[in-house]
């Protein structure tokens, strides 16, 4: 190696080094926390109305609200970090067994706004097992495990994911995912730019989204899925107590079905085929992007639908 291009690697090398010595000292920042701690009876409510920060909620065997709020400031100065969280105002309040949480960035201390976007928080919050949540977030994702009582919560920019939840659901995104799994009753869930993921629910359940996939795995109530943007994927193991609608205008939808459900099929596509693997008792002239009958003698409607893709009923 000649000793000019050996001198050009050594000194891309310390460059290379150096900026990323710098990038990791930018990230760190600065940290401070919260905490605050509520004697509470079970069933009682957590309403959290932030204007940004996630939302983590877990479960305790005790009769309290337990909550750590996280702020981090993207900088490497104490006093300006200090500066930066005192721009941020959370209030804590609480009426008998519920428990309120309003916090907000009070202004900016610049025309662009810069302070505003160097602030990360993340609420981490512990209620009893049975108890109700009211959560806003605007920006930022919600998770909560292992609840029982009725959830509804909205972010303007995150995923949502609901695990182990006895009770009705409620959420709502304008940009993220969305994540349902091992829950007992209602879930309405709907997303302005992202997938969505249910498995394992006993109860209805009702999910749409503009821009991506819905995949619904061992519901065992009613199902209405809808995707502007998406494929979208069933399963059906026991038998339907109402009708059910699967549609999307731009993917495929499949279904899979145990052999014994009896279902009235009304399957179309306008630019596909339908195919199914149950013997169906049908009337009139077969179409191959068309498909209606009934199934197993037939049963609550199974309303299938897509603009841009083909339609296939399994059996399993």
């Amino acid at each position: 190696m000649r000793p000019i291009f050996r001198k050009f690697l050594y000194v891309n090398m310390l460059i290379m080094l150096l900026v990323a010595f710098l990038s990791i000292g930018a990230v760190a920042g600065q940290k401070t926390y919260i905490e605050k701690e509520f004697e509470v009876n079970p069933g009682g409510l957590l309403t959290l109305d932030s204007d940004r920060g996630s939302v983590i909620v877990e479960t305790n065997t005790e009769n309290k609200v337990l909550v750590e709020v996280t702020l981090k400031a993207d900088t490497r100065s104490k006093d300006r970090a200090q500066e930066i969280f005192e721009d941020f105002d959370i209030d804590f309040e609480q009426e008998g067994d519920d428990v309120f949480i309003e916090a907000d960035y009070k202004y900016d201390r610049n025309f662009w706004g810069k302070d505003r976007n160097r602030l990360h928080i993340e609420f981490l919050v512990s209620v009893p097992y049975e108890y109700n949540l009211d959560i806003i977030t605007g920006g930022g994702s919600i998770s909560v495990d292992n609840l029982k009582g009725e959830v509804e919560v909205s972010t303007s920019g995150g995923s949502l994911r609901f695990e182990e939840i006895s009770g009705s659901v409620h959420g709502r995104t304008s940009g993220g995912s969305i994540s349902l799994r091992q829950c007992e009753g209602f879930a309405d869930v709907k997303t302005s730019g992202g997938s969505i993921n249910i498995g394992k629910v006993k109860g209805d359940v009702d999910a749409r989204t503009s821009g991506g996939s819905i995949d619904v795995n061992e519901v065992m109530g009613i199902i209405d899925a809808s995707t502007s943007g998406g494929s979208v994927t069933a399963h059906i193991h026991g038998q339907p107590s109402d009708d059910c609608r699967l549609t999307t205008s731009g993917g495929s939808v499949n279904v899979y079905m145990n052999e014994d459900v009896g279902v009235t099929l009304d399957a179309k596509t306008s630019s596909g085929y339908v195919e199914t693997d149950f013997p169906i008792t049908v009337r009139g002239k077969l179409k191959k992007s068309i498909l209606r009958g009934k199934i197993n003698g037939g049963g609550p409607e199974l309303y299938l639908r897509t603009s841009g893709g083909n339609i296939h009923l399994y059996s399993i």
